[in-house]
Order: C-alpha cells, then sequence, then structure tokens
C-alpha cells in the first residue's frame, strides 16, 4: 500500500511538471519583479521556500527582480535605539536619525538575509540599495515627511545587464537624491517604478491578505484598472489596499503587462501564481 501511495506521488508529481509547460514556455526571459513584504521575512522556513521558488525562476528562464521591505525590522531597530516614530497619514516621518537607522536595517541585515538565502538554494544573489550605480533616483515625496522619496529615475540598463549574467538582483528601497542625500521609499512603490522601468511582463506584490475582496468579501482574481478605480471611489478597496492597487495601476500604466497582489502566505505562492491557472491573488491589468 506504501509504494502504491508513493507511486500515486511520484505521478502527481510528474503530471504537475508536465502541465507547466504552457506557462515555462510562456515566461521564458520574461522579466518578473517581486516585493517581498517585511511580514513574509518572519521565520526562516518561509524565506528558504521563497528562495527556492526565486532560484526555479531563474533556473527556467525568467530574470527575476526581488525588491524588499523591512518595516517590522526598522521598527525593532528603532524600538531598541529609543528613536521614536511619528507618522503622517500613515507614512513614516523620516527624519535624519531614522533614515541613518533605516538605511542600515534595510540595505544592511535585511537585503543580506534575502542574498544569503537565495545563494543557499543554489542561485546567484547580488544585494543592492537604490543608491548604487544611482540605480533609483528620488524627488522629496512631501516636506512634512523628511526623507522620503517618491523614484524619479531608474537605472534599468543595470539590471539588464545583471539578467545577462545570471544574477538575481535583490533591491533595498533607498534612492538617491537628485542633488545628493539619502532617501527612503515605501517598498511597494519602489517595486512598482522598477517594473515600470524594466517594462517588465509581471508585478507581483506578496503580502498577508487574500487578495483584492469585493463588497461581499469575496476576492476578485481578475480585476481591469476602471474596476480598481470603481471599487477605489466606492470605498470596497480601502485602507491598506488602497496603497497597493495605486502602485498596481502605476506599474500597468507605465507599461508593466500585469500587477498580481498576491498571498504570500500560500506556500509557493510565486509558482501558483505563474505556472498554474489557479493563481494566488488578484491580478490587476490595464
Amino acid at each position: 500500500m506504501k509504494t502504491q501511495d508513493m507511486n500515486r506521488d511520484w505521478i502527481a508529481t510528474a503530471e504537475t511538471l508536465s502541465s507547466a509547460l504552457p506557462y515555462l514556455q510562456r515566461y521564458d526571459d520574461a522579466i518578473v519583479v517581486i516585493k517581498l513584504g517585511g511580514h513574509a521575512m518572519g521565520s526562516d522556513e518561509g524565506m528558504e521556500s521563497f528562495a527556492r521558488d526565486v532560484v526555479l525562476l531563474r533556473q527556467v528562464g525568467v530574470n527575476p527582480v526581488v525588491v524588499h521591505g523591512g518595516g517590522p525590522m526598522i521598527n525593532a531597530m528603532l524600538d531598541k535605539l529609543q528613536i521614536r516614530s511619528e507618522f503622517v497619514n500613515g507614512k513614516r516621518v523620516t527624519d535624519a536619525a531614522t533614515m541613518e537607522v533605516v538605511e542600515m536595517v534595510l540595505s544592511g541585515m535585511v537585503n543580506k538575509r534575502i542574498v544569503q538565502a537565495i545563494n543557499a538554494q543554489g542561485g546567484k544573489g547580488i544585494g543592492l540599495s537604490g543608491k548604487d550605480a544611482n540605480l533609483i533616483t528620488c524627488e522629496p515625496t512631501d516636506p512634512a515627511l523628511g526623507f522620503v522619496g517618491t523614484p524619479s529615475e531608474v537605472n534599468a540598463d543595470m539590471l539588464k545587464n545583471l539578467f545577462e549574467k545570471e544574477f538575481i538582483p535583490v533591491i533595498a528601497p533607498i534612492g538617491s537624491g537628485a542633488e545628493g542625500g539619502t532617501f527612503n521609499i515605501n517598498g511597494d512603490t519602489a517595486a512598482g517604478a522598477v517594473a515600470a522601468a524594466l517594462r517588465a511582463d509581471r508585478l507581483l506584490l506578496l503580502t498577508d491578505v487574500a487578495g483584492v475582496k469585493n463588497s461581499d468579501g469575496v476576492v476578485v482574481t481578475e480585476l481591469t484598472a476602471a474596476d480598481v478605480d470603481a471599487m477605489t471611489a466606492e470605498g470596497v478597496i480601502a485602507g491598506g489596499m488602497i496603497p497597493k492597487t495605486e502602485t498596481a495601476l502605476a506599474a500597468v500604466r507605465g507599461g508593466v503587462r500585469a500587477c498580481t497582489i498576491v498571498d504570500g502566505r500560500v506556500p509557493n505562492a510565486v509558482l501558483l501564481e505563474l505556472f498554474t491557472d489557479h493563481g494566488a491573488g488578484s491580478m490587476i491589468r490595464n
């Protein structure tokens, strides 16, 4: 009986691989930008699984780019250093002292943990911040927010050069001002700007919710930009989902084929979204 069960498992695995063929062909040499949120990096097991999925993407011919956040880690370090955070309209006010901590945590601890996880799975992860090679140039978002920036230019050619060498870029959302200075960038915003500059095939925003829900609380698997505008105006899309859908709209209107708000709590969510009919969240197209 045990042997029969094992045989069924092997057959199921082979069928899964076979059914993925059209998707593997579809995404051959495609660019996929993945936003990895701070909450998704909580466990070593989750990080290992994510890294394995990203390395598999690269192995089958996809060009993945990881843009990460790190809000919980920043909060923990600010608390440890007894630096008080203030928020305006839900956004962190970043003064000089806070900016030093943000850069230290994102470009250092968080970025290198992801790179190490990817390399441990046999990939060629390379850690960057938006300051490297002028990858992301920013403008101040709002004087009231201090050193918070909005991307104005992304050096896409540098990332394409890394693709040619089969590197997997891992980007911390820190940028440079046009006249110098360092800026903190919202991770979703940075991912959307990178995806638009690369004309990426897909942008995946990994989050801790199932996706965009309609007025009945049911996840909507596919939406147009017009659908998102209407649901936001009606108040159906609200709270923390608004900045994610805004990022998605900016990306698809900037040239990205589609953006999916993905339930990062689902095991192998990235592979499910790209290589199966099932998907793992809400896809937004222009």
